[in-house]
């Protein structure tokens, strides 16, 4: 009996491997490992957990790159003890909207690389293509207590294409620093920008009303390309079932649907631009229209009119402190937005940046919110104003299960404070990711400095 040929024998390789579907995450996986690291217990410092707790005179035990324990008289071990008497710990700052990598620092024409503006619906472009791990945003980010952060494509376009998850590390590639089994998510965006880009190019759209005409059009073209899928992986070819030469052909990949259809399949997270009440609520129809689910607004400057609509289908508000007012569509903002978005039940608040300079001192930014909504007479200590930065973030961007708060199993994402993080005058002293101390205000060998800023000189 012959041998079957190599041809043959690829062939029922391929049969029997899955299908590339749509919105597959096998590519440009993430390489990210953590730095290895000794286990630390910090003592006796005021901690916020992230889950509404506070605990005074309290510790917090990392180990194996995770939390191993927080409360009171924990047992040191074979950890290193790090004072933290007059201190404050809380978990590491996330981010929900930033650019760094992708307009990084400095910034010229050179390193313009966030918005595709060459369609109105660009779903192909994933951010993590264009990111720069050489920006020196990451650091400075880093020394503001900033752990993760979601780096999105601009507003431009409609539809702009997939953000990225990254853990705030130091690396060559951005796949090291590829947050691990962090979803992709979908940037969009409503109002003013894209139908000010293309409709001053004699293009569609140029009105609100062909805004929303494109994200329809869209979606019904990602309906079928779905179902086109979900036949042909049903089906005995999908399956590898059926000898190569009765195979059915899978339906051609297109990148552009590819992003959509994995939005309808819950696998990619949707982060919608909008500022308008109005238009919140008609980006809110379109997801019920096409069964999908939206993570979050940002900017929404006036989402403390549909606060509560917000907080009972479950969706999260980005916000920023105080930016109103630079636009029409920004023209009716309050600096109460996010306390009122902070619905004690459903609510979901976030201070996010969209900036690399207040990326830096985001707790600072919520430290505005806090006193703004302290004088309408709202209770917002910093238990409730830290999960801002941290549980409700992790939340939108789809890691909660893995971060975000100071809970045993955790990742280490931990920061201490010289005090509170809401005072003006606090300062991150120490970051941990994954139980690495990575960032030391008072030492300059763990203050990281990028590839592209060696040789420099940096202000003491």
């Amino acid at each position: 009996m012959s041998s079957p040929s190599k041809a043959t024998l690829l062939a029922a390789v391929l049969l029997a491997l899955p299908a590339v579907a749509p919105a597959a995450e096998q590519s440009f996986a993430s390489t990210y490992r953590p730095v290895a690291s000794g286990p630390v217990l910090i003592r006796n410092a005021t901690v916020l957990t992230g889950s509404g707790a506070r605990l005074d005179g309290a510790d917090v035990l990392m180990r194996d790159g995770r939390i191993a324990g927080v409360g009171k008289g924990l047992a040191a071990g074979d950890a290193t003890v790090v004072d933290g008497t007059g201190k404050w710990v809380t978990p590491g700052i996330i981010d929900v909207h930033s650019h760094l990598g992708v307009y990084p620092s400095p910034g010229v024409t050179a390193h313009e690389d966030g918005n595709e503006m060459t369609a109105p619906v660009t779903a192909q472009v994933w951010a993590e293509h264009s990111v720069w791990p050489q920006d020196p945003g990451f650091a400075t980010a880093l020394a503001g207590g900033v752990t993760s952060l979601m780096v999105l494509p601009g507003s431009a376009n409609l539809i702009g294409g997939r953000g990225t998850v990254l853990k705030n590390v130091a690396a060559l590639t951005v796949q090291d620093m590829k947050f691990p089994g962090a979803p992709h998510s979908l940037k969009m965006a409503c109002g003013e920008n894209p139908k000010r880009v293309y409709g001053s190019q004699g293009q569609s759209p140029m009105t609100r009303m062909g805004n929303l005409a494109g994200y329809r059009a869209a979606f019904i073209e990602a309906q079928a390309y779905r179902r086109a899928w979900d036949k042909y992986e049903a089906g005995p070819a999908g399956k590898g079932r059926r000898k190569a030469k009765d195979a059915d052909q899978p339906p051609t990949r297109d990148l552009r649907l590819d992003t959509l259809a994995g939005v309808l399949r819950g696998e990619i997270t949707v982060h919608i631009h909008c500022y308008r009440a109005d238009e919140m609520a008609l980006m809110l129809d379109l997801a019920k229209e096409f069964e999908f689910k939206i993570a979050a607004f940002h900017h929404g400057s006036e989402a403390y009119k549909i606060a509560d609509r917000l907080a009972e289908a479950g969706v999260c508000a980005a916000l920023w402190a105080d930016w109103w007012g630079f636009k029409m569509e920004a023209y009716d903002g309050i600096q109460e937005n996010i306390a009122l978005v902070d619905r004690p039940d459903k609510g979901c608040a976030i201070v996010h940046s969209d900036s690399a300079e207040g990326i830096q001192r985001l707790n600072q930014e919520a430290a505005k919110v806090m006193v703004r909504g302290e004088r309408i007479g709202l209770e917002l200590p910093p238990e409730r104003a830290i999960r801002w930065l941290t549980t409700n973030a992790a939340r939108a961007i789809g890691i909660a299960d893995q971060t975000g708060e100071l809970a045993e199993g955790k990742m280490a994402d931990v920061v201490v404070w010289s005090g509170n993080p809401f005072s003006v005058y606090a300062k991150a002293e120490r970051v941990y990711l994954d139980g690495a101390w990575l960032y030391d205000i008072n030492d300059r060998s763990k203050q990281p400095v990028s590839d592209f800023m060696l040789g420099r000189e940096v202000a003491p």
